[in-house]
């Protein structure tokens, strides 16, 4: 059976791996620009297809059939080849319902802000809508299509109890961006943002840090994913099916970051996790000291440790900006909120929390040559490290160990 997804540009997708989960079918990417759309689909060369930007709306024409969802919605997301009749469907609907309620968000009597007028933003409003939201409007920069404008939204919707982003704002590789400034609306309950890739995009974090619950779309990618390979099958998608392709691609695109004082086991412990996972390998200190030329010591002394800091926060941005890594990152990056803020896009931060008695004082550490300077640092960064920490790790076992403690963690 042959099955695969169409798109422009498909380069950060991460369906492959998704359906190859779920099931024995071939599955492809197969990017088109627009003026393919109309050839590919009229050969009917599949079983099924999924459909993202930008062409949800603009494969309806050549369909033969659409489900009483998509109809509605007016986007498809999933055609299926059912003997050569093109029936097209919206599996993201019921995965952005998933995704809304696994978050234990409440619509009903609320207002909700959708961010952008593409098929996404349809299916946003048709999930609000079924949740029986009283007030669901959407935004985007023009104000066309019955949208309200940015500014309109900020100066007269503040009241919104939940936005829900559809646009790619966000989206990697421009991962700095966010659509909207949070305290325009101090009554937020909820922000459901429709990017998955990073898994936290600005958007998410900073509704985090202000304790509103928030999410990125990875777990409706898996439950859409879910219901459209169902379809491809013929059969019904189960919860262990949607758990199954979700707890699989997030495996695949976090990244596991260490953090740590100098000698704790940072670098052996994350090349050992890289060969257990299949990740790749990062140390943000070899990387600062490949862009400059010479050890951390020798820049340290020739340019000063606000020059080094400066260094490592462009290092750790490059290091965090795609999915699918093992970051050991130096003693000090935990002190810049930057970096912090960087690594947890798309990361777990995970503290080796060695003892004092067994970490080493070395000429190659700027900042902990001796011991009266390892155990200073010692005290005065232990707090911030676990502060930083989604997950604290006894350190004092061996490397393999320490891994393996990990792996297991990270894995359930």
């Amino acid at each position: 059976m042959r099955c695969g997804l169409i798109g422009r540009r498909l380069g950060h997708s991460y369906s492959c791996q998704i359906h190859r989960a779920l099931a024995d079918y071939s599955y492809e990417l197969w990017e088109l620009e627009p003026e393919g759309l109309a050839g590919f689909l009229k050969k009917r060369d599949f079983a099924g297809i999924n459909v993202t930007i930008p062409y949800k709306e603009q494969v309806i024409p050549y369909l033969d059939e659409l489900s009483e969802t998509a109809r509605a919605i007016g986007a498809v997301n999933t055609v299926v080849n059912r003997n050569g009749r093109l029936v097209g469907d919206n599996t993201d609907l019921p995965g952005m319902l998933a995704l809304i309620r696994r978050m234990r968000l409440t619509l009903a009597g609320k207002k909700v802000l959708i961010l952008g007028t593409g098929g996404t933003s349809k299916t946003a409003r048709a999930a609000a809508a079924q949740l029986h939201a009283a007030e669901i409007y959407r935004v985007s920069r023009c104000g066309k299509d019955d949208a309200i404008t940015y500014p309109q939204a900020a100066a007269e919707h503040g009241d919104a109890a939940c936005i829900i982003n559809t646009t790619p704002c966000g989206m990697y590789p421009d991962v700095d961006a966010c659509p909207v400034d949070l305290e325009d609306f101090p009554r937020l309950e909820g922000v459901v943002d429709a990017v998955y890739n990073p898994l936290r995009t600005d958007l998410v974090l900073n509704a985090r840090r202000r304790g509103i619950t928030a999410e990125g779309g990875l777990y409706m990618l898996a439950a859409q994913a879910a219901y459209a390979g169902a379809l491809f099958r013929g059969c019904t998608a189960s919860q262990a099916e949607i758990d199954l392709a979700y707890h699989t691609v997030r495996r695949q695109m976090e990244n596991i970051v260490l953090i740590g004082m100098p000698t704790s086991g940072k670098t052996t412990v994350g090349q050992l996790l890289a060969q257990r996972t299949g990740k790749t390998f990062m140390d943000t200190d070899a990387m600062v000291e490949q862009a400059v030329g010479m050890t951390i010591p020798a820049y340290f002394a020739a340019e000063g440790e606000s020059a080094f800091r400066q260094r490592e926060q462009e290092t750790v941005a490059a290091a965090a900006g795609a999915g699918g890594r093992v970051i050991a990152t130096g003693g000090g990056a935990i002190l810049r909120e930057e970096n912090l803020h960087a690594l947890r896009r798309s990361g777990r931060l995970v503290f080796l929390d060695r003892s004092l008695d067994k970490l080493t004082a070395a000429a190659d550490r700027p900042l902990s040559a001796d011991t009266d300077a390892l155990r200073r640092r010692y005290t005065e960064r232990y707090d911030l490290y676990c502060a930083a920490a989604d997950l604290r790790v006894d350190g004092d076992g061996t490397p393999e160990e320490v891994a393996a403690q990990i792996e297991k963690e990270w894995t359930t």
